[in-house]
C-alpha cells in the first residue's frame, strides 16, 4: 500500500501515543510519560498539531509541533519569536524505517507551520542519533548548536543537537 499523510485530530491522540511508546523508545529517544501525556493533551485542545503517516489503516509515523521558540538564542536576528514553531515529537513505526516517511512528515509539518505565517522553526535530537539526523537533513534543517543535556540525554555524549530551518 502506499503511505497517506493526513493531518492528526484530537481523535488520533490514543494511537499516537501507542506508536510513540511502542516504536519510540531507543538510547537516543527521551521520552518521558508526563511530557508526552501533556502534548497529547495539547493536540485534543488544539494547542498542538500534527501530521500522520498511515499504510492503509496502521498508523506508521507521527509529526507533533506547535508555536514555540524554545531556543531563542539560536534563532535568526529575522524572525520575529512569535513566528517560530517547534517540532515536539517525531516517530516512525520501526517497521517502516529508512523509507522516507520521517522526512515526508516533517516536511508536512512544515508546509503547515508556513501556511500559519510562521518563518522559523527548530527540532532537537541526542547528538548521536543517525537516524534522526537524516531525517531532519532530508526535510531542510540544518544543525544549530549543540550543548550538554545530561538529563534528557543519559546515552552516549549526553548531548542535544538542535537543529532549524527557514519555512
Amino acid at each position: 500500500m502506499a503511505i497517506v499523510l493526513r493531518d492528526a485530530t484530537a481523535f488520533d491522540a490514543d494511537n499516537v501515543q501507542v506508536l510513540l511508546f511502542d516504536h519510540g523508545p531507543n538510547p537516543w529517544n527521551w521520552l518521558p510519560a508526563e511530557g508526552v501525556a501533556q502534548t497529547l493533551q495539547q493536540l485534543v485542545a488544539g494547542l498542538c498539531r500534527g501530521v500522520l503517516a498511515e499504510d492503509g489503516t496502521v498508523l506508521v509515523g507521527a509529526v507533533l509541533y506547535r508555536r514555540a521558540d524554545p531556543y531563542p538564542s539560536l534563532r535568526p536576528d529575522d524572525v520575529a519569536s512569535a513566528q517560530c514553531g517547534y517540532i515536539v515529537e517525531a516517530v516512525v513505526h520501526r517497521d517502516y524505517a529508512g523509507q522516507g516517511i520521517g522526512a515526508r512528515l516533517l516536511q508536512a509539518a512544515c508546509q503547515q507551520l508556513a501556511s500559519d505565517g510562521l518563518r522559523w522553526v527548530v527540532a532537537d535530537r541526542h547528538e548521536e542519533n543517525g537516524p534522526s539526523a537524516g531525517m531532519m537533513r532530508k526535510a531542510g534543517f540544518s544543525q544549530l548548536g549543540v550543548y550538554e543535556d545530561p538529563a534528557r540525554r543519559p546515552s552516549g555524549s549526553g548531548r542535544t543537537a538542535v537543529c532549524g530551518r527557514y519555512l
